[in-house]
């Protein structure tokens, strides 16, 4: 999200200012031409709030630089005028690239923190000592802005909030919501934990699925150009002189000519669907679609249903109070899930039968069906005992434990799998490139 600023005139000429967030300048002036109309002035510009560069010379005649934020090049102006610089310049950085910081660095400016609010170290303390060490400028403006924020009165959610496009929306909402939990450290602690096994596991998933299908479709792609033009040449010559091909060197040019007159088609079949399903992921029903069916996958399906079930039990661990039935603790476990079928099964069947039907927590999670039946025990013989908030831990753990070991065991397995495709791919290959030195062409006279 990016802050703006509008500014207008009213019905008797009076200059209207205001400020407001948005993901685009587009959004920017849509929300702004609502104000407008709720509060009758006319809407005459909107103003994105960027970075400028400047140069000035201080009294002991000093020349200095900087970079400052700014709604536009007068405010920055007129700001260091006043602070007492002369020959103040001011220019706009055009090519103004913001990058999300790192994800590790992420991970540790939460470890860090965790740790130094156990030592019972004030937070506005952490967050100038963490900017003020932190190497990676995107970490840094982000904490510097969280660290303005909280002084400027602004609470954690709102503070944390404003940093979702930096931090993550997950990381952001947990350590929003960590100032208002009453232990900060504990939820610190779980979210940099859960983060840690969050970025394992996608380089698991990585070099279970992304690395295995770039070698294939790679391979795939060498083998249609050999098959479907450098073959067909040497075949060609050995046909023009009048030789005999053998069988499989017949077979391959035979596919050489179909690859030849079929090659729009090959290529939308190997393009096209990865293509249809990226994009169908990008939307609302096509997350919910997705997530609804890609737990039913073999093998890899099961074991990303039980990491989601892990990081709500986790999440649902750090925020759950055990007063009442923490409908909003709910919702949030439900959203950092990472499956937007769960997510929206717990949101639209289990609060609702919750919070309208009055029903308990642990019936209202079994009717959304997204749970396994393990889960499920584990979570009536927690409501009953009156220990859920432990048993929460112990899912989570369970399930870490048993997705590490398998995920493990499922990256071996590919690795073996593709090893022995291309195994299988460059033996026939050979064997059908080694046939052409039997070809015997017909010489003149024969």
């Amino acid at each position: 999200m990016r802050e703006f600023r509008y500014i207008g005139l009213s019905q008797d000429d009076r200059r209207v200012t205001g400020f407001l967030e948005a993901r685009s300048k587009g959004e920017a002036k849509k929300k702004a031409a609502s104000i407008g109309r709720l509060h009758k002035f006319r809407l005459t510009s909107v103003q994105a709030k960027s970075n400028y560069s400047y140069r000035v010379r201080n009294k002991d005649g000093a020349v200095l630089r900087g970079v400052q934020e700014a709604f536009c090049k007068e405010d920055v102006d007129f700001a260091l005028r006043r602070m007492g610089f002369d020959e103040v310049q001011v220019s706009r950085i055009l090519i103004d690239l913001r990058f999300k910081p790192p994800y590790g660095d992420i991970i540790t400016f939460i470890r860090l923190s965790a740790d130094m609010l156990r030592e019972k170290i004030a937070f506005d303390e952490i967050l100038s000592l963490l900017e003020s060490d932190v190497s990676n400028k995107a970490l840094k403006r982000t904490i510097k802005e969280i660290l303005l924020d909280l002084k400027s009165g602004k609470d954690g959610e709102e503070a944390f909030g404003r940093q979702a496009h930096a931090l993550g929306k997950f990381p952001a909402r947990m350590l929003g919501v960590a100032s208002k939990s009453g232990n900060m450290a504990e939820v610190y602690e779980n979210t940099a934990k859960f983060l840690e096994r969050d970025y394992e596991f996608r380089k698991s998933l990585r070099s279970a699925l992304l690395q295995p299908a770039i070698t294939v479709l790679v391979l795939i792609g060498a083998v249609v150009f050999y098959i479907g033009y450098i073959f067909p040449k040497t075949a060609e010559l050995f046909v023009s002189v009048g030789a005999t091909l053998p069988p499989m060197t017949r077979a391959s040019l035979d596919m050489g000519h179909f690859v030849q007159n079929h090659i729009v088609g090959i290529l939308a079949a190997m393009f096209l669907p990865p293509l249809v399903l990226w994009r169908l992921a990008l939307t609302e029903k096509g997350r919910v679609f997705v997530g609804r069916y890609f737990i039913k996958l073999p093998i890899i399906g099961p074991l990303m249903h039980k990491s989601s079930i892990e990081i709500f039990c986790r999440v649902f661990h750090s925020l759950y109070s055990g007063s009442g039935e923490n409908i909003e603790v709910i919702r949030t476990s439900a959203e950092a899930c990472r499956n937007r079928y769960m997510e929206k099964q717990i949101k639209e069947v289990t609060i609702p039968m919750m919070v309208r039907d009055g029903r308990g927590l642990v019936e209202s999670m079994k009717a959304a069906n997204v749970f396994t039946e393990n889960a499920i025990n584990r979570l009536n013989a927690g409501a009953e005992s009156g220990t859920l908030k432990k048993v929460t831990a112990q899912i989570a753990n369970f399930y870490e434990r048993e997705t590490s070991y398998r995920m493990k065991a499922i990256v071996d397995w590919v690795q073996v799998v593709i090893a022995f495709f291309i195994m299988v791919v460059m033996t026939a290959l050979t064997i059908v490139s080694s046939e052409t030195a039997v070809v015997s062409p017909k010489l003149p006279g024969m």
